[in-house]
Parts: structure tokens; C-alpha cells; sequence
């Protein structure tokens, strides 16, 4: 029972590493293909990208997300997670081991850590996810002129339906994730730098960030095509050949 118990846990840690480049987990993206605990508290992890060719970068970020993820849980004594049938497999799979920077991996390929690239798709996850909870309170019968003055305990505080309590936790989340002002009394709803939503331009920003989360939407549904052919050609003989 121990074993199943410690096994659905790291399926939860998984849950929260998403891919970056969609802000989807990369549980629900099927993207995960095993997962095995051992009696001494070793963790091995094996997933598979959508195609042979997916960016190293993305695919490296992912594998070291769900080393770190996994390795926070207090039970944990190791992690290895091996990246399969991907042209940077072997070399991704090492220095994830080895906890090398991106640039140790691949010299040449970038000046920095993943650091800017990561913040970047921070970036477009927190507008995907305000977009989506904005559009929730809409709905509901809020309107831009309470969105533009409501305070974060204000927010913290609304009595929402389930879909609108997880749209919320997601949401703050990722404001944590940047490091955004989490105070109390700070403005619940702001722009990625920093400015508060206000009536007047409200339906302008809400349309530019309506279509961030389009296009989120539109690479995570050809993401799950790419990788229904990916395994339907890896299980099928006739196919492989």
C-alpha cells in the first residue's frame, strides 16, 4: 500500500511541471509513459515528447522540472528521469542526472541558463490563466470596473464554484511563480509588468491575452495529435518498419 500511496504522489508532483511552451501538464499531455518507486525510496521517471525532433530546450526544462518536482517530496532519496526516442535523448538524460545548466549540455546553443526562456513562457502561462479566470468572473456578473479596483483578499475571498476556485489557485500561482506583489491590499488583476487593469482599456488587453491563450490552446491540441501518431506508429509492427 506504502508503494501505491508514494507512487500517486509523485503522479501529483508530475502534475505540476507543464510544458512551457503551453502552460499544460505534462501528466495531462500524456507525455509521462512510467513511472516506478523502489523500496529504497528511488524514483525513476520515463517520458516521451510528441515528436523525435521537439526543441532540447523545452525537453530539457521539462526533465529537469520533473527531477526537481519529484525530489522535493521528503521521502525521496533519488530521481532519475529518462527522456526517450528524442534525437537528445542520451545527452539531455546525462546532464539532467548530473544537474548540468542547459549551456553545460549544449555549448554554443545558448549565452545563459534557460533563465530568459523560462521567464518568458512564465510569462505567457500567468496571461493564459488570467485571461481564463477574468473571462470566469465576467461570466459570473463581475464587471471591468470591479476587476480594475478589487484587492487580492478581496479576491481570495469570493465564494466561487469549484471551476472558478481552481481558475483562481492556477492564477495565483503563477503570480507567485513571478514574484508579483501578493500582498492583501495589492490589485488582484495587473499586466505582466506590473500596471493595473483599468475600465478603459480592459476589452482591448482582454482580447490581445484572449489570443496568448488561443495559441496555447492551438499547440497543446496539435501537440496531442503529434504524439497519438507518435504511439500508434511505436506499437504498431507494420508501422515501424
Amino acid at each position: 500500500m506504502i508503494f501505491a500511496d508514494r507512487t500517486q504522489e509523485v503522479w501529483s508532483a508530475l502534475d505540476t511541471v507543464t510544458d512551457p511552451e503551453i502552460d499544460e501538464s505534462v501528466v495531462s499531455l500524456n507525455f509521462v509513459t512510467d513511472v516506478n518507486v523502489d523500496p529504497g525510496s528511488r524514483v525513476e521517471i520515463e517520458f516521451r515528447l510528441p515528436t523525435f525532433w521537439c526543441a532540447p530546450n523545452f525537453a530539457f526544462l521539462m526533465a529537469s522540472d520533473m527531477r526537481d518536482a519529484v525530489a522535493a517530496l521528503e521521502w525521496v532519496k533519488e530521481v532519475s528521469v529518462k527522456l526517450s526516442d528524442h534525437f537528445s535523448a542520451d545527452l539531455i538524460n546525462r546532464s539532467v542526472a548530473s544537474r548540468q545548466d542547459f549551456r553545460d549540455a549544449f555549448p554554443g546553443e545558448t549565452d545563459g541558463d534557460l533563465t530568459a526562456v523560462r521567464q518568458k513562457f512564465l510569462g505567457i502561462a500567468f496571461e493564459r490563466r488570467q485571461e481564463l479566470l477574468l473571462r470566469y468572473l465576467l461570466r459570473q456578473g463581475y464587471t471591468s470596473d470591479w476587476i480594475g479596483d478589487v484587492r487580492l483578499s478581496d479576491l481570495m475571498n469570493l465564494e466561487l464554484e469549484p471551476e472558478g476556485a481552481s481558475l483562481r489557485n492556477l492564477y495565483l500561482f503563477m503570480m507567485r511563480r513571478l514574484g508579483m506583489n501578493v500582498a492583501p491590499g495589492a490589485p488582484a488583476f495587473v499586466t505582466l509588468c506590473g500596471l493595473t487593469l483599468t475600465a478603459h482599456d480592459f476589452r482591448n488587453y482582454l482580447r490581445r491575452i484572449a489570443g496568448v491563450r488561443r495559441n496555447a490552446e492551438f499547440n497543446g491540441l496539435i501537440c496531442r495529435s503529434l504524439l497519438d501518431e507518435r504511439v500508434k506508429s511505436l506499437a504498431s509492427p507494420d508501422l515501424r518498419k
